[in-house]
């Protein structure tokens, strides 16, 4: 981690920072002046959920998502990727994007690059994430290089369907599941595009301490020094040493 300050468009955020997660819109248990006095600077929501509700629509009206929950510092959206994994026995992966069975009335919907990019934006995150093909830490064999170039594909489907550059910023996500040349391969591909920071996705899955940290360590060294890096998925304090 990096002592640093990140200037986004709703507030300054002290790095290294841990993001509550407030999935739905929502810290549970807490209104967001309590978060406020607690010092958090960013919270963390997540596109699949918010597109199926509210939805879009709703969000425009309002405004956005800062308005629609009363919170106004620094919001970061997860793409809607992780719930290949979480809700796998409900998606189906392709190229064009992941088509899921709601979990809220059984309908089907797709997620795609350019559809991540649009709920994104009507949520009005200061950050957000691209689209990626997530696999589980620990697959193996062909999938893992397939999901990697994939989300190199999608990175770029997702850079020209976003629509406020100027007061939105997206990041690319580092995969390759642990394999080292997968990693390097994705790291140098992310990095010829014009992105504000990163993220390293694909982690904390099931994997041991030392193999997160050996793949953690190997992005990073790949990535720009003068640019934000979010690692995703972690929780612990001593994930942030």
């Amino acid at each position: 981690a990096r002592v640093g300050v990140m200037s986004l468009r709703h507030s300054d955020v002290d790095t290294p920072v841990f993001m509550p997660v407030g999935t739905q819109g929502t810290l549970k248990g807490l209104l967001p002046d309590q978060i406020m006095a607690l010092g958090c600077q960013i919270m963390l929501g997540n596109t699949y959920h918010l597109g199926m509700r509210p939805g879009t629509e709703i969000l425009k009206k309002v405004g956005g998502l800062h308005s629609f929950m009363g919170w106004p510092r620094a919001l970061l959206t997860d793409s809607g990727g992780f719930q290949m994994v979480s809700l796998l026995q409900l998606a189906e992966i392709t190229e064009e994007g992941v088509k899921f069975e709601s979990p809220y009335d059984k309908s089907e919907c797709m997620l795609t690059p350019e559809r991540s990019m649009e709920i994104q934006n009507a949520i009005g995150a200061d950050i957000m994430m691209q689209l990626d093909d997530v696999v589980k830490t620990t697959t193996t064999g062909p999938r893992v290089e397939e999901a990697m170039h994939r989300t190199i594909r999608w990175l770029d489907r997702s850079i020209e369907a976003h629509a406020r550059d100027d007061e939105q910023s997206i990041f690319p996500i580092v995969q390759g599941g642990l394999q080292p040349e997968l990693r390097k391969v994705c790291a140098a591909e992310l990095t010829e595009r014009n992105t504000r920071g990163f993220a390293v996705g694909g982690l904390s899955g099931g994997e041991s301490k030392d193999e997160f940290w050996r793949t953690v360590h190997l992005c990073t060294d790949l990535l720009p020094e003068d640019k934000p890096r979010y690692l995703m998925g972690v929780g612990f304090a001593a994930d942030l040493v």
